[in-house]
């Protein structure tokens, strides 16, 4: 595992290396952010999602979303806006992506479930993609919360019980 990981890193520091990849991802974290800035800040003011009645279930979840959840629609909105600006600023954007994935984990499951057609399932799964790039892109930064990589012990083991 340790040469996996080991590859892995030299393939991380490798794509970070191509300019245009930076671009790329610059261009990512603000398409997602448009993505759920003005959504975000409908749910914020508590206004409705979806005015539209001919869209049938989707219009019954939507309105029982905002009429019925009380403060989770606002909340929701709150995280949505959140992700969003976190992604735009640099620092922040490796928390702004760990953020914005199970929304919009979410959001794909609810637009895959429901008869959203075809393009909305196409466009939120992109979403996703776009915020699984990211934490890929970040990777160097979100590695160490999820712990330590394990160490070989000297006795030729998994490792399984030496930390680093």
């Amino acid at each position: 595992m340790g040469r996996l990981s080991a590859a892995l890193d030299r393939l991380h520091s490798r794509v970070h290396g191509v300019r245009a990849l930076g671009y790329f991802t610059w261009f990512v974290r603000i398409l997602l952010a448009l993505g759920f800035l003005p959504s975000g800040y409908r749910k914020i003011v508590d206004e409705p999602f979806t005015v539209a009645e001919s869209l049938g279930e989707i219009y019954v979840m939507f309105t029982a979303l905002h009429q019925d959840f009380g403060a989770l629609y606002v909340f929701i909105g709150l995280c949505q806006v959140g992700a969003a600006l976190l992604l735009l600023v640099p620092r922040t954007a490796a928390l702004g992506a760990a953020v914005y994935l199970p929304i919009i984990t979410g959001i794909v499951v609810i637009t895959v479930s429901l008869d959203f057609g075809v393009g909305t399932p196409v466009v939120t799964s992109l979403m996703l993609v776009g915020a699984v790039y990211l934490i890929c892109w970040d990777w160097h930064r979100v590695r160490p919360i999820l712990g330590p990589p394990r160490l070989a012990t000297a006795g030729g083991g998994d490792g399984a019980g030496a930390r680093g």
